[in-house]
């Protein structure tokens, strides 16, 4: 990995959890949970959400109540709600509950786009234009996903030329932003540095998002690589919850509280309170019924203590 020189001031984190996080999960949470979730998730300084998706309920039931989750969170100050939407449809019912913006996604792999939303990789850049049109005149922020952007579980390899003509047909209908997605934790350092480095190439004016998942253990080494090419924003979930319903072997994304302790040690500014989304992790286990994958809920920042006196002495 090339040696982390001129790191980001700031490291912008967007939470996931309520999203990509429990469109995967076998429990459905109701509305007020998920809402005691988030406030906990506010009172730890997050601030940037991908606050559910405009699909389907028969396709992702645990998602069909977006309108209530932006209803609900819209009137807290300082919070930018953002959300998935597969097409024209999604988009109206985003723009109608108040979203800050709409994220759309597709797939560099056509058969994982198939899967995904039933439609070819045209067909759905060629859906996204009536939603740009949508938003024009709107203070609603487009902002694109591409999904499998490192690796198909079902053809393996995607070559960066695909995802690039993706990238240059966001950076045409106005995006603001665009989102790497690591579906199933096929991304490793050197694909990093090729995506990174090609798509800044190509689409030179679209700040990069990594979204990274821990499916082979190696996420913060992806986190690490992006820090070390200057890039500034990355998604993760709460507790290291989530998953694609779509695509097999698709464990949990990165955890943010993993994500703030790594940038928190590494002196980076983010504005996020450790303590705080570790208690926010622990109301998400306890929703989930579970323990969940992340590590440092589990042992607490690095300087946390013990007690001595409580563990027994070797003896002999």
């Amino acid at each position: 990995m090339s040696a982390l020189t001129t790191p980001p001031q700031h490291i912008h984190v967007t939470e996931v959890g309520l999203r990509d996080g429990l469109q995967n999960e076998p429990v459905v949470l109701s509305t007020e949970q998920k809402l005691s979730l988030a406030r906990a998730l506010v009172a730890a300084g997050v601030r940037e959400f991908e606050i559910s998706s405009f699909v389907s309920p028969r396709a992702v039931p645990a998602l069909a109540d977006a309108a209530e989750m932006v209803a609900a969170l819209r009137g807290v100050g300082g919070l930018h709600l953002s959300a998935l939407v597969p097409n024209l449809r999604g988009a109206e019912r985003a723009l109608e509950a108040g979203v800050d913006s709409v994220v759309l996604f597709v797939s560099a792999s056509e058969r994982h786009n198939a899967k995904n939303v039933n439609r070819s990789v045209a067909s759905s850049l060629e859906g996204f234009e009536q939603v740009a049109r949508l938003l024009e005149g709107s203070d609603v922020a487009l902002r694109g996903a591409v999904a499998t952007a490192f690796g198909c579980p079902f053809t393996g390899n995607v070559p960066v030329e695909s995802v690039t003509e993706i990238a240059r047909h966001f950076a045409d209908l106005g995006a603001t932003h665009l989102s790497l997605g690591d579906t199933t934790g096929m991304a490793t350092p050197p694909l990093v540095t090729e995506r990174v480095t090609r798509l800044r190439e190509a689409t030179p004016d679209l700040p990069l998002t990594l979204h990274f998942h821990n499916t082979r253990g190696i996420g913060l080494a992806n986190v690490m690589q992006g820090l070390a090419l200057g890039v500034d924003r990355y998604e993760s979930s709460i507790g290291g919850l989530g998953g694609c319903p779509f695509a097999p072997g698709a464990s949990g994304n990165i955890a943010t509280e993993d994500l703030a302790y790594l940038l928190e040690e590494m002196g980076l500014e983010t504005g996020l309170d450790l303590e705080g989304l570790i208690a926010a992790a622990g109301r998400a286990s306890e929703l989930m019924g579970r323990r969940l994958p992340a590590q440092v809920s589990q042992a607490g920042p690095r300087l946390a203590l013990s007690d001595c006196s409580v563990v027994p002495t070797a003896q002999g």
